[in-house]
């Protein structure tokens, strides 16, 4: 009798327990951010981390899915209206380099600037447009551009440091809007 007792005690306790979770899991889809929005977080300010976040930006745009770029830590160098007109590429310890290279020619001088000059001719030669150009088409397409309040004042940077047009924010902010997002990117 105890036995059956138990059996029938666990089978109505998983009964019950199935439906809680069901029921959270229809509540976690229904809140889940099922419209069409992107967030993507820019975290590197060098030449070659510059593109995919913008290009990916654009691209959200041209397929009319709303989209926040959150621009923090050295990613803040791409919304900066001098320095993103002189982002560099670093050869030193960039397993990407299309040219074997070993490590140690990395820190030789004129290195990053040749690295540098070999990724915008490529750019250029497959007519990408330039960082500050994509910050255009960004801006021109909608995405909200956010500037890191945090990163702002430790780097000190100023807001009149910065591009037009682009909002500054913490995290708080950013991740008010990515969670109501289906697509999230960290770069």
């Amino acid at each position: 009798m105890n036995d059956d007792l138990n059996a029938r005690i666990e089978s109505k306790v998983k009964e019950i327990l199935d439906r809680e979770l069901e029921a959270r899991v229809a509540e976690a889809l229904k809140n889940k951010g099922d419209e069409n929005k992107a967030a993507i977080i820019a975290s590197k300010g060098t030449m070659d981390m510059a593109y995919p976040p913008l290009i990916l930006a654009s691209s959200a745009a041209a397929m009319d899915i709303e989209t926040a770029v959150f621009f923090t830590f050295y990613g803040l160098d791409i919304l900066h209206r001098k320095k993103n007109k002189n982002l560099k590429v670093p050869p030193l310890a960039n397993p990407a380099m299309p040219v074997p290279m070993p490590n140690i020619l990395g820190v030789l001088p004129g290195m990053t600037a040749m690295a540098t000059m070999m990724m915008k001719s490529w750019m250029g030669k497959q007519n990408v447009p330039t960082i500050p150009e994509l910050l255009e088409m960004c801006k021109e397409g909608g995405v909200r551009l956010i500037a890191c309040q945090m990163t702002m004042d430790v780097m000190g940077v100023k807001r009149e440091d910065l591009v037009e047009g682009i909002d500054v924010g913490g995290a708080a902010m950013f991740l008010e809007w990515a969670s109501q997002c289906n697509l999230t990117l960290f770069i």
